[in-house]
């Protein structure tokens, strides 16, 4: 259903928020309980819609699968019947292309229509092929169906060093990996939070990985895996989305639920254009809080792969630098269309010019509310950020990108003193 948002701007945000569990590592680790041959539950799991596409997936490949409580996923995959994976939910969701290894990897076979997601830039799928093949799968691509086919008798470790450094990439050769005869070792690979993730979930299921964080994974392959209980990590990009929010709007937050040493490159920016972040632990868990009473001054930022300032909170980074006092430079060295939202921000008052991959934000006051739309998932956290801080009512349209990673957006930003209402067209 399109729906939109009415936010009424200017309201300081206070109080307390708890992060979900972490969409990036929820949509690789769905996929990955298909390799433990045995039923698994996924704890702290984030009600978003890339998580119930997900399900809806599996299910049309033949598994059971089901809610067993609020954020408990069961995921039953021997009823598995079918290694086609070409229908229009895999095709809609970048994520999707986890079920290439893990499909080879359980079953030797996959037919996988080539996934989307959010029109961010170029996110080729080379090094994933690089990687199945090194393991001794064929892998054909049909590009008048846009599907990709991927075939292996038996797969065999090997020593693969990857061209650039590639989340997707990493996890899903691991994946395939896990069940190959014999070591893998993967070089060049990603370091996100969401790789250890998915790495612990596999061993968990039995797996034998060794390095995730660092720039070396070794794997030995498994004849089988099996079903295990596991939680997923707090999201890394949710809790940096309410830290510039709680600066944006001078408020002052604590957010709950959270691993501050992920936050380590988002912590820094902030406090360097003068917010305030302070690390607690009330004995329970960790938390963050985040308090701003003053304009922030300009930063400048590069996005850069773990442990650099994420892609992911490049855009509400952004928003966040338009009433900052002076110029801001922000480089984006991830993706090069990843400054969708400026033509937006723009309408609320924003000086914002780009060239290429490096975006000068000059300062002004306040943002004004404005009819704006969503062009991607970080986009619409960026637009309601804006939303936020800005004087006056906002409309933001395309919503249904942020409901593709955040969990009760509206609600959670509601209870910190925020006025945001979901209205249907």
């Amino acid at each position: 259903m399109n729906q939109y948002y009415t936010i009424h701007g200017g309201r300081r945000l206070e109080g307390t928020v708890t992060i979900s569990g972490a969409k990036n590592a929820a949509v690789a680790i769905i996929p990955a309980a298909i390799l433990a041959g045995e039923c698994c539950i996924l704890e702290n799991l984030p009600h978003i819609a890339d998580v119930q596409s997900l399900k809806k997936i599996l299910e049309k490949l033949g598994a059971n699968v089901e809610f067993t409580r609020g954020d408990c996923l069961k995921i039953d995959p021997t009823t598995i019947n079918t290694c086609d994976a070409t229908f229009d939910e895999v095709s809609s969701m970048r994520a999707s292309s986890y079920l290439l290894g893990a499909m080879l990897g359980a079953y030797g076979e996959v037919e996988l229509a080539l996934p989307g997601g959010c029109v961010i830039g170029a996110r080729p799928i080379d090094q994933h092929i690089k990687g199945m093949r090194a393991l001794g799968a064929k892998v054909y691509m049909d590009e008048s169906r846009n599907v990709v086919r991927a075939q292996a008798s038996k797969l065999k470790g090997a020593e693969i060093f990857f061209d650039v450094v590639s989340v997707g990439a990493t996890i899903n050769v691991m994946l395939a990996a896990c069940k190959a005869e014999g070591q893998t070792i993967l070089q060049n690979v990603a370091k996100e939070p969401h790789v250890v993730d998915v790495a612990n979930f596999l061993n968990m299921m039995g797996a034998s990985i060794k390095g995730a964080g660092t720039d070396v994974i070794r794997i030995i392959g498994r004849k089988r895996l099996h079903g295990c209980t596991y939680a997923v990590i707090p999201d890394q990009i949710e809790t940096g989305t309410y830290m510039i929010a709680a600066a944006a709007t001078r408020g002052d937050v604590v957010i709950k639920n959270v691993i501050p040493t992920h936050m380590e490159a988002i912590s820094a920016k902030l406090m360097e254009s003068g917010a305030r972040v302070i690390e607690g632990d009330d004995g329970r868990e960790y938390y963050l809080r985040v308090t701003m009473n003053d304009r922030p001054r300009s930063v400048n930022l590069k996005t850069m792969v773990y442990p650099g300032f994420p892609t992911d909170l490049q855009q509400p980074m952004m928003a966040y630098l338009c009433t900052a006092s002076g110029t801001s430079v922000i480089q984006e060295n991830i993706f090069e269309n990843r400054f969708n939202h400026v033509k937006e921000l723009r309408r609320m008052g924003a000086i914002v010019t780009v060239s290429k991959r490096i975006a000068k934000v000059r300062g002004v006051e306040s943002l004004r509310g404005a009819d704006i739309s969503a062009t991607d998932l970080r986009a619409g956290a960026s637009l309601i950020i804006a939303a936020l801080s800005a004087s006056g009512v906002t409309t933001v349209r395309n919503i249904h990108y942020t409901d593709r990673g955040y969990e009760h957006l509206e609600h959670k930003f509601n209870a910190l003193g925020a006025s945001i209402e979901r209205c249907p067209l």
